[in-house]
């Protein structure tokens, strides 16, 4: 009997030494950049502060930084003019005029318990253990945001917009030509064609 209950015993601090050293190396996530692969139209200020206060249809950027700029330059035969504000689209016959951004969300964790741990090992007499930062960043993910407006200026992507569903399908159309594309050569075909 006595035996079971040191054993118990044993287990339960392994188990709380287990626990204490798991708790230790947590991280609680602080801001988290979302997936965007599959596109998404939302408002682009509240997105990331510096857009402009319209709807964008936003997707994440995996590529090389400027490759976006390279294929909208290339696709619309730009010569380096005017590339990222209000280039001249066809959607359905109509004019629109299309306009990009690149733009960064970082994922951050911090790990309060770190510092706690050190806090009470100093109140304690020792020194402390964990020299590390307790917040840990873990770089930029890119996204491409892209802003429609019609020959009045109006927000395009707006989901009141009388032809959102088709300016939508096009930004969606430019999201997936852009992912499949490493020769923007190809995309001048498509723009001859639409």
């Amino acid at each position: 009997m006595l035996f079971d209950a040191r054993h118990k015993t044993l287990h339960m601090r392994i188990l709380l030494a287990f626990c204490c050293a798991f708790l230790l190396q947590s991280c609680f996530p602080v801001a988290v950049a979302p997936n965007l692969s599959e596109g998404k139209v939302k408002k682009a200020k509240k997105f990331n502060r510096k857009l402009p206060n319209r709807y964008a249809y936003l997707f994440t950027d995996p590529k090389d930084a400027n490759e976006f700029y390279a294929y909208v330059n290339t696709k619309y035969d730009l010569n380096h003019n005017y590339v990222e504000d209000n280039v001249r689209v066809l959607i359905s016959n109509e004019a629109y005029y299309l306009s990009f951004y690149e733009v960064g969300k970082k994922t951050q964790t911090v790990n309060l318990l770190r510092p706690l741990a050190n806090k009470l090992l100093e109140e304690n007499g020792a020194p402390p253990v964990f020299n590390d930062d307790p917040f840990r960043d873990y770089g930029d993910t890119w996204y491409i945001a892209l802003l429609i407006t019609d020959e009045d200026f109006n927000d395009a992507l707006h989901p009141d917009y009388i032809h959102y569903k088709d300016i939508r399908q096009f930004a969606a159309s430019l999201h997936k030509e852009y992912y499949s594309m490493s020769n923007y050569k190809q995309a001048t075909f498509t723009v001859e064609h639409n």
